[in-house]
């Protein structure tokens, strides 16, 4: 049994890419940048001298399609204007949570763009282009993205069989479905980092199995449930997923970066992981 398998969030086509369209020389390159970011948390900084953390990262990002996260930040207006209608969609019902926007999705994607950049610091922009799609696709109701990445999860889990999952962004949402599907995946620790799981009208309604009477749920295969997020990571919205799931055993809010809210290294270098994971670490 391995200790540590992790789950990426968003943006991370280009992995799959520059691996030469290789699934697993993706996750291979990844599971290098995680074990170095953890690294540093761990030992406060210290250089990383090839120490392994992570048993694998479970890729699914190249089922979902290939967004264009490269785009140079002026071109907001075009990159609103060329998403299809579902990405317009989770773009508007996320911005909404943020600015309060009144219209309809037709008024409110006038605004969007103009207000991506006047609103938010240019990451967050290039942020934006990247989650809208990504989530819009993996939550296609219809799709076969969604059943492929959480097939792609549960192959990994089954394979290491790790005791600890660790979930970033996007992948926090996937683990959650994973695990609800496949009881005979037992984990005793799943933390999550910079989830939107708790995201109104984006995430939380469409989530399998659905919320009842307004709450999710832990997995019931998972013995403790640790979501870490930044209090300004626009992803996480909430920050705080007990006022909607029961059975979050420990939740923290940590202050990242002010630009760089939402990156995996930003949360598994920041040190709130350290004691959750030590006691899984020869």
């Amino acid at each position: 049994m391995s200790a540590i398998v992790g789950v990426h969030g968003i943006g991370k086509y280009r992995y799959y890419r520059d691996a030469g369209n290789s699934v697993a020389g993706a996750a291979a390159a990844m599971r290098g940048k995680w074990d170095r970011y953890l690294h540093g948390g761990l030992t406060g900084g210290m250089p990383h001298a090839g120490e392994r953390y992570i048993a694998e990262i479970a890729y699914y990002a190249h089922l979902l399609g290939e967004h264009k996260d490269g785009e140079h930040r002026g071109d907001a207006p075009r990159a609103v204007q060329s998403m299809d209608a579902r990405s317009q969609e989770v773009l508007v019902a996320w911005a909404r949570q943020l600015d309060a926007l009144g219209e309809g999705l037709t008024g409110a994607l006038h605004r969007v763009a103009g207000w991506l950049l006047d609103r938010l610091p240019d990451r967050a922009a290039d942020f934006a282009r990247v989650f809208a799609p990504e989530v819009a696709a993996y939550l296609d109701a219809g799709g076969e993205a969604r059943a492929g990445a959480r097939a792609a999860v549960a192959g990994v889990i089954r394979r290491n069989r790790p005791r600890v999952v660790v979930a970033h962004s996007l992948g926090s949402v996937v683990a959650y479905e994973t695990l609800w599907e496949n009881p005979d995946l037992e984990v005793e620790l799943l933390i999550t980092l910079g989830s939107p799981l708790g995201m109104r009208n984006v995430v939380f309604e469409h989530l399998l199995p659905a919320p009842v009477n307004g709450w999710g749920e832990r997995p019931r295969q998972v013995g403790r449930w640790v979501n870490i997020a930044d209090r300004h990571d626009i992803a996480a919205i909430p920050p705080g997923l007990r006022a909607c799931f029961t059975g979050v055993d420990q939740e923290f809010l940590v202050d990242l970066d002010w630009i760089d809210f939402h990156t995996v290294e930003k949360y598994l270098g920041c040190g709130a992981l350290n004691d959750h994971l030590r006691p899984y670490l020869s």
